[in-house]
């Protein structure tokens, strides 16, 4: 009874401790679903219409479109240009997608099977002829053949196949994909088409305002005529304004305002002065007969030497421009290419026609040792100059003797060239046609013979040193301290302007960024600074960024925040201010006009006076005397009879108008109701076509790449 009594007066402190422990449990809980929640957001690529697509699914579509890139044009790697437009690909496709599948989707739209099956069958479009399925003796996509490397494909237990056949169906599964999406758009899109019909009466409307010419005489009075200091523009003015085109500075996506300042290091002049001794020695050993390869070795040379004679495309167009007035023999002393920011040395060893491309045949030649294999060699070089045929010698040793083509291009651009592949490419280079060689090589022999020459071309044995002008350590490490005071002592916005020119920076301005670009400012390797742009608020400065290629430090400050919506007016100030002044100009011009009843009274009061022939009401005026396009001129001449002073000024781009219709004319084209509304029908469908855009700026779309890529 004791114990029991010990534990009743324990109750309360139990009571708050259980408490606790389930506070606690609880809590953990909470916190590890917010810390997931959390993760999940992290690695969100982005979003449309509600549906979210991480990092890992977004790096997957990226890496399907990159092998389609590759396998259909040959290539094994992408640049990174090249990889930002695979990025920006795959993402405007996604959203495209999902916007289509999700309008499709409130209509019942769907691909059918079938309809893939009677596309294929048909073979005609387009994205069918890129494909490996395309019959080469009648040019078509082959259906056939598509289903027999499916079923290939799936029974196919070859492992040295398997690589390549998975290459294949990756890329025909890229192309059945996409297949359906163009399909379903272009079922969307007769659709939204076949809503915007015509009519006879706006055919018959829309022939007369195209086939009426008229000739006019016009009194113009530019804008440019008033100057803008005359103009008062009040905060009044603007604000009405700004109420009237509100619509017009509407925007989809944030963008923010920034100031930054960008110094690249470059090379300092003991840098310079440390490479021009070394381009010196290097010119005097290559001028005094050392061994060219060793000279270009040592002195790092960008261009290697591979001892073969090349064409001129091998050659950097500076060294191209220069070969031609070398004399053979003759060493340059050391010159600098601005263009690519170098320091060049070139040796002319030699100089000589020889073929672009050379035709020929070969027998290899091996045996138990060299000696063995010299010996056949010699052999069937002899029976090959008695007259027994090539082929049939090659076929006596397993090979077929088949006749191929060498170009220059096959080698001139390697960077290293063994000595006996430098030994073969010789003797082709330099053999007669007809000719016939025993090549010794290490290991064994190649019975050489050339079967033709052609494109007789000069080629050039040169040793180039080419060197980039790079700054050194030193240097790089001065400029980043330098630029490191200046950061840490300038932490405003206003004391990174005042300061700059001291420091001997400049201070840039960038307005609307938005975080799809790939750069700030255009530097590369700038993506944490893009994450920092769209995590500042106003008024902050950024750390200091090394970026670039290595070669440029980095400072941002944010200066103003644009959220998506309407630009408030302070900041499109400017713009308005320009369209008031052109409203009170022609205000001021509408006024001068006033009571005018001819060209001559137009004249008169100063106004420029031309004669514009054959205005159309679909085709805008270009008036010389404003240097502006006009096409509320077009509509008020085509309103206007012949012979009638249009007296009412006109308010153009460029100035005010008043004009006197001189005569109009008929097309001699006869109506035809029905080719007009079917002209008008394509150019409605050409306006159905633009949908997506419509669509995309409802479909709430976030777009997180910025933090990825």
């Amino acid at each position: 009874m004791a114990a029991i009594g010990k534990i009743r007066s324990w109750g309360p402190t139990l009571v708050i401790v259980i408490g606790l422990a389930l506070f606690a449990f609880i809590a953990e809980e909470m916190f590890r679903s917010c810390e997931a929640s959390k993760n999940q957001q992290r690695q969100q690529v982005g979003e449309v219409l509600g549906e979210k697509i991480n990092y890992q699914e977004f790096q997957t579509l990226i890496e399907e479109y990159q092998e389609v890139i590759k396998m259909t044009q040959g290539r094994d790697n992408l640049s990174e240009d090249e990889m930002n437009q695979v990025k920006d690909q795959v993402w405007n496709t996604f959203v495209n997608n999902k916007i289509l599948e999700a309008e499709a989707k409130k209509l019942g739209l769907t691909v059918t099977d079938e309809e893939m099956q009677n596309m294929l069958r048909e073979g005609t479009n387009p994205m069918l002829m890129q494909t490996p399925f395309v019959n080469q003796q009648t040019g078509r996509f082959d259906v056939t053949m598509l289903t027999k490397f499916l079923n290939d494909y799936k029974s196919n237990q070859n492992t040295q196949l398997s690589e390549q056949y998975k290459s294949i169906y990756n890329y025909w599964t890229f192309i059945e994909k996409t297949l359906r999406q163009t399909l379903l758009g272009q079922k969307y899109q007769a659709l939204l088409s076949n809503c915007l019909l015509s009519n006879p009466v706006s055919a018959k409307a829309a022939y007369e305002g195209q086939s009426q010419e008229s000739d006019i005489l016009l009194a113009a009075l530019p804008y440019s005529s008033v100057k803008d200091d005359e103009v008062q523009v009040s905060d009044a003015d603007l604000k009405a304004k700004y109420d009237k085109e509100k619509d017009m500075f509407k925007q989809f996506m944030e963008s923010r305002d920034i100031k930054y300042v960008d110094f690249q290091v470059t090379a300092s002049q003991s840098d310079r002065d440390a490479l021009m001794k070394t381009m010196q020695e290097a010119s005097q050993k290559l001028q005094s007969g050392a061994a060219a390869a060793e000279v270009v070795r040592k002195a790092q040379s960008q261009v290697p030497y591979i001892g073969l004679p090349v064409t001129k495309n091998a050659l950097s167009r500076d060294i191209a421009n220069r070969v031609d007035s070398m004399a053979v023999g003759q060493t340059t002393a050391p010159f600098e290419t601005t263009a690519d920011n170098t320091l060049n040395v070139v040796k002319l060893i030699s100089k000589q026609q020889l073929p672009d491309s050379v035709e020929f045949r070969m027998i290899q030649v091996g045996g138990a040792s060299i000696d063995a294999a010299q010996k056949t060699a010699d052999s069937i070089y002899t029976a090959l100059k008695t007259g027994v045929p090539f082929d049939s010698i090659a076929k006596k040793y397993g090979q077929t003797g088949q006749k191929q083509w060498l170009t220059s291009a096959q080698y001139q651009n390697a960077t290293t060239i063994d000595a006996d592949s430098k030994e073969y490419l010789m003797a082709l280079n330099t053999m007669a046609s007809g000719e016939l060689k025993n090549l010794k090589i290490s290991q064994g022999n190649l019975i050489l013979q050339v079967t033709d020459r052609r494109a007789m071309v000069t080629k050039y044995d040169l040793a180039i040193i080419k060197h980039t002008i790079d700054f050194s350590k030193q240097t790089y490490s001065d400029a980043y301290n330098k630029f490191s005071q200046y950061v840490s002592e300038n932490t405003t916005v206003e004391a990174l302007e005042k300061n700059a020119a001291k420091a001997g920076y400049t201070v840039r301005e960038r307005n609307d960024v938005v975080n799809s670009e790939h750069y700030v400012a255009g530097i590369r390797a700038t993506r944490e600074a893009m994450k920092w742009i769209f995590e500042a608020n106003p008024g902050q400065v950024s750390p200091l960024y090394e970026c670039g290629s290595n070669d440029h430090l980095l400072v941002i400050a944010l200066t103003n925040i644009h959220p998506a919506g309407y630009r408030d007016l302070n900041s499109v100030k400017d713009e308005l201010k320009q369209q008031v002044i052109r409203d009170k100009k022609f205000d001021m011009l509408k006024a001068k006009l006033a009571g005018v009843k001819s060209i001559a009274d137009a004249q008169a009061k100063g106004a420029k006076v031309d004669s514009v022939k054959q205005i159309t009401f679909s085709s805008p005026a270009f008036i010389q005397a404003t240097g502006s396009s006009e096409p509320a001129l077009a509509g008020a001449v085509a309103s206007t009879k012949a012979g009638e002073f249009h007296a009412q000024p006109v308010k153009g781009n460029g100035g005010a108008f008043v004009f006197q219709v001189l005569n109009t004319n008929k097309s001699q084209q006869a109506f035809n109701a029905k080719e007009t509304e079917t002209r008008l029908k394509q150019q409605a469908m050409q306006a159905a076509s633009r949908f997506l855009q419509e669509m995309y700026q409802k479909a709430d779309i976030v777009d997180n790449r910025y933090l990825f890529f």
